[in-house]
């Protein structure tokens, strides 16, 4: 019989790989995706008695990690700057996907946080409006202004996704 420590540290190494991608989907960068599951898996072993009865550890953990990326926006006003743009890749194109990922990556670090949550949890994450509502805190309409402003910045920012921006909701497979 496992023990409330054992339980907890099965669920982290069954999942923190899932939290991170969702984690650096939401920030654009490794080290503070990394911190955001740290302190999302911080509050969710503070709370485990309580939810390891229920089943809804991961949903806790996501949640408290939409929350507290809410908070470090609300909390950080600093612009983000990027770094510049990739190298042009020598020879023939046989990476179309790493390519496709490359540039819908770093046309999601132009965008807003705000933005770039909106997008990731409606098409990574595949959620409703109301459910992204819910997990940000902020009302339908404002997901819906917020996805309509970020997809049309997308694709301004980069063109060469055009065909998969219009397909975006049965795209999700390529921010995964």
């Amino acid at each position: 019989m496992e023990t409330t420590e054992d339980e907890f540290d099965s669920f982290v190494r069954a999942r923190t790989h899932a939290l991170l991608r969702s984690a650096y989907l939401l920030t654009g960068d490794q080290q503070l995706a990394e911190d955001l599951v740290q302190s999302a898996l911080t509050r969710t072993h503070l709370a485990w008695r309580r939810l390891a009865d229920t089943g809804n550890a991961e949903a806790y953990a996501r949640r408290t990690m939409y929350h507290l990326q809410v908070s470090w926006w609300r909390r950080r006003r600093v612009a983000e700057v990027l770094a510049g743009s990739l190298p042009e890749a020598a020879g023939a194109d046989h990476a179309g996907p790493v390519s496709l990922r490359l540039a819908l990556r770093a046309a999601l670090l132009r965008l807003s946080a705000k933005q770039r949550a909106v997008l990731v949890l409606r098409f990574f994450e595949d959620r409703t409006e109301s459910e992204v509502a819910d997990l940000l805190g902020v009302s339908v309409g404002t997901v819906k202004s917020q996805t309509a402003r970020a997809l049309g910045r997308m694709r301004v920012i980069a063109p060469e996704l055009g065909a998969e921006l219009t397909g975006a909701r049965s795209r999700k497979g390529v921010l995964s």
